[in-house]
């Protein structure tokens, strides 16, 4: 995987760059591994301790610290030693064989192209909302430390997500602050001969001009494009302004430049990767891309292209309702697609609408980004066990006839960066039992390791967290209340709010009515009787979150909580942070000793939030939704909901208020405040516990990670080179074997049906007519679903031989356990095709009537 192109900031005209040692911290400013491996932190507290304390972005400190201050510091030989040290580590780490490289050390996997529309890395480049950016930004941070060979895709906004900011009536206003890129930790891509790397995307009647930018992530690097190039109309220099803002048409062409622009740019520099990875149906445009280029590169056509290349595609969704996908009227389509369909892929208007419809021949039916994602890729899943069985039911529709768990959507749970969200204090614990070295490899002894830590450790980890949280808090509230223009009074009461020896619970989350964030306050007086009845057993609480701009009924939750907070002479001890964003989640995840999530069933896709204060040793309070229903025990956190689905009902919602009050009053309170004579809460400490040496190496990105590669990348690499080789072999007989299918499906038929018992078995003979179809083209087998909860039967029956006098008419020939009535089973036909997943690549199925 050869880069035809340089990444160099624009330092040209950095007014430190001709100082002896500015290129080395350069180096380390512009490594997003800063972000998780703190061993630098103290040199940009040394250069500017109060915009490092704000920013946490190395870049900017880098690019303000005054000449003078900077020359006196160099002069320092223990503080350029440090330096020299720290570089020096970086490359070492950089360069030695990880986890991929000692376990699959001939493996043929280089690249995994890794597109998703946000990344959240760090604060220092706020282009992420929330969840999905999340998610894909801790799983780059995981490639790194385990040395998987992934690049990222995404997209540079010019404004990022917004800012928060809360008014005098306690409402969230937005705000949009400028991300200027000389202050990002990122560089501009270059041609060797210094021309920035720029790409041309045509689109109707114009055509936008693309900027390229490099992230590094460790070991691993992320590509970013944005539209504010001067060669471009004003308003198409807007295109990359905002992430998930404007109308549908603007989020078209957002994903038009990911998507194709994204593909065409790893072209530019030289990368071809084998496995593309779609983290949301966002991306799915790069299937288009992916097949346009092998067609260029070997004549074929679109057809055998996407044949090709959808088994070196993967397609994750986060999406846990049909409302939530990403969906463009025919006239968008044909507007902005149609000549690219039709001089590129040499494809019809119809046949791409074909795609990313449920009925090809419905002209008013929209064209969904998941749909066109599912029939490009070779596999497909969603983001925690409930959410595939969730996904299974969403894509139902596309594989009519086929029994649901049949429905080719697998899971992988998400998992969080546990170095990016460890707390110094958890760090210094966890290396002390498991290593320095405990997130580079697999994990598997971890949790007996942790086991073995003594209660007053684990509890002064607590105590120590939480009053870091407080003091932070504290410090953030009065930060916030005198930007809004408080009294003096106010701010200086703010100092003293909360209390760093009160049972601290935290929420933050994007404020959605799904999540209700107000079921706490179902009962105002029960909850400020919890809080506030018993002097020796209190309670404090602390909020953060978002609403989209757009969405008044989650701004309005908002609303409810800080109009609660400020009413009256009551004063709860409940404090809201603004601004919601990387830098409060960590502190918050740290520090709190209960993290409290309500969504409604199953509305929460896998939710990464809560597995976040594992490893700092907070305990769960959660819906049954998500991970956390396949992560919870009751040793480990508690539980709300019974595992079933209720939708919005207003009575649930009630019910489960008053179930989250009762959880409150009658054991975690109790548990955190039931000392022994050393004044440890033992219970506590013991739920503590099992909680981080369960589950905190199970939720991490070390091991979802892991099952990506082992899953899903090693398996595409070798798909994908199949169906490539010789001159695309076998991705022409898969189109030859669908068109037959297609061609001779509708005349298939079953004929007599015979069972005998025998013994403990049923034998089964059924003649079954092919028409003119080959019958390895077709599996015959006997069906049953599955009974409590056990898997459904599907055992193949054999060809026998052929009946005489007919056409394409065959006996088979099949045994089942006889355990079940012989009424349980039924026969079907369906595709089969060495190295072809089905239904997912064609959905034809016949079952005997």
């Amino acid at each position: 995987m050869k880069e035809k192109t340089d990444a160099s900031h624009s330092m040209e005209n950095h007014p430190h760059e001709d100082l002896e040692g500015f290129d080395a911290l350069a180096e380390l400013a512009l490594d997003m591994r800063s972000s998780w491996s703190h061993g630098a932190d103290s040199i940009w507290k040394q250069l500017n301790p109060e915009l490092w304390d704000l920013t946490h972005n190395p870049w900017v400190v880098l690019q303000t610290i005054q000449r003078e201050k900077f020359q006196c510091e160099l002069a320092d030989p223990t503080f350029c030693k440090s330096i020299d040290d720290l570089v020096q580590a970086r490359r070492t780490s950089a360069e030695a064989p990880a986890w991929f490289q000692q376990t699959y050390p001939q493996s043929s996997l280089s690249c995994v192209a890794y597109f998703c529309m946000e990344f959240m890395l760090s604060e220092a480049l706020p282009i992420y909302s929330g969840g999905l950016g999340n998610v894909a930004g801790d799983q780059l941070k995981a490639a790194s430390d385990l040395g998987v060979p992934v690049i990222g895709v995404g997209l540079l906004y010019q404004q990022g997500y917004f800012r928060q900011v809360i008014d005098k009536d306690g409402m969230q206003q937005a705000l949009y602050p400028y991300n200027e890129p000389g202050q990002l930790p990122i560089t501009p891509l270059r041609h060797p001969n210094g021309e920035w790397l720029r790409l041309e995307i045509v689109l109707p009647g114009y055509s936008v001009w693309l900027r390229a930018w490099q992230v590094q992530v460790g070991r691993v690097k992320l590509y970013l494009l944005d539209s504010n190039d001067a060669a471009n109309f004003p308003a198409h220099r807007g295109i990359t302004s905002e992430l998930y803002g404007g109308g549908p048409e603007l989020r078209l062409k957002q994903e038009l430049l990911l998507g194709i622009g994204g593909w065409r740019l790893l072209a530019a520099l030289g990368i071809e990767p084998e496995v593309c990875h779609l983290n949301e149906g966002h991306a799915a445009f790069a299937i288009l891309e992916r097949a346009r280029s092998f067609m260029k590169l070997t004549g074929q056509s679109f057809e055998v292209a996407l044949a090709v290349t959808r088994a070196g595609n993967l397609f994750t969704t986060h999406t846990a309702v049909a409302a939530g996908f990403d969906r463009f009227t025919p006239a968008l389509i044909e507007q902005y697609l149609k000549k690219y369909a039709e001089h590129q892929l040499g494809i019809t208007l119809h046949d791409l609408l074909a795609l990313g419809r449920l009925n090809p021949n419905d002209p008013s039916e929209s064209f969904n980004m998941a749909y066109l994602a599912i029939r490009g890729s070779g596999a497909v899943n969603g983001v925690s066990r409930l959410h595939g069985k969730v996904s299974r039911h969403l894509f139902e529709p596309l594989f009519p006839q086929w029994p649901l768990d049949e429905v080719p959507v697998g899971h992988i749970t998400n998992g969080v960066h546990v170095p990016t969200w460890d707390s110094v204090a958890a760090d210094e614990l966890w290396t002390n039992v498991c290593g320095k070295d405990r997130w580079l490899r697999a994990t598997e002894t971890l949790e007996q390791d942790i086991r073995s830590i003594p209660d007053a450790k684990l509890w002064q980890l607590r105590t120590d967290s939480r009053k870091s949280l407080i003091e932070y808090a504290r410090k953030r509230l009065c930060r916030q209340m005198a930007a809004s223009g408080a009294s003096i009074e106010a701010v200086n009461r703010a100092k003293h709010l909360l209390d760093p020896d009160t049972l601290t619970l935290g929420f933050a989350r994007r404020f959605a009515t799904y999540k209700r964030p107000d079921l706490l306050l179902h009962d105002l007086d029960r909850l400020l009787h919890i809080l506030t009845n018993n002097p020796q057993r209190p309670v404090q609480i602390i909020l953060a979150g978002k609403a989209h701009p757009a969405d008044q009924a989650g701004r309005a939750l908002i609303q409810k909580w800080t109009q609660f907070i400020g009413q009256g002479t009551l004063h709860p001890p409940i404090i809201f942070l603004a601004d919601y964003d990387m830098l409060v989640a960590e502190r918050l995840v740290q520090g709190v000793d209960v993290w409290v999530n309500t969504p409604r069933r199953p509305w929460e896709a896998s939710g990464t939030s809560g597995m976040k204060v594992l490893v700092n040793g907070g305990i769960n309070l959660s819906e049954l939704d998500g991970w956390w229903a396949e992560a919870y025990t009751p040793e480990v956190g508690w539980a709300l909901g019974d595992g079933e689905e209720h939708g919005d009902d207003p009575a649930w919602d009630a019910a489960e208020a008053e179930a989250l009050y009762n959880l409150l009053e009658h054991e975690v309170i109790p548990e955190f405040y039931n000392r022994n004579q050393e004044g440890i809460p033992t219970a506590w400490v013991a739920r503590m516990r099992e909680s981080m040496a369960r589950l905190t190496p199970r939720f991490s990105t070390n091991r979802t990670v892991r099952e990506y590669t082992e899953q899903h990348y090693l398996p595409a690499v070798s798909a994908y080179r199949e169906r490539m080789v010789n001159k695309s072999a076998v991705g022409v007989q898969i189109v030859n074997w669908r068109h037959d299918l297609d061609q001779h499906w509708a005349a298939l038929r079953f004929g007599e049906v015979k069972v005998e018992t025998k013994g403990q078995q049923h034998v089964f003979e059924v003649q079954v007519y092919l028409d003119d179809l080959d019958s390895n083209a077709v599996r015959v087998e006997l069906y049953a679903d599955g009974i409590n909860g056990s898997s459904s039967i599907r055992q193949e029956m054999a060809r026998i031989s052929q009946l005489t006098y007919s056409v394409g008419g065959y006996l088979y020939s099949g045994a089942v356990s006889a355990a079940r009535p012989s009424t349980d089973f039924t026969a079907r036909i369906t595709p089969c095709y060495p190295g072809v997943s089905v239904p997912l690549e064609t959905a034809h199925i016949l079952w005997q009537r």
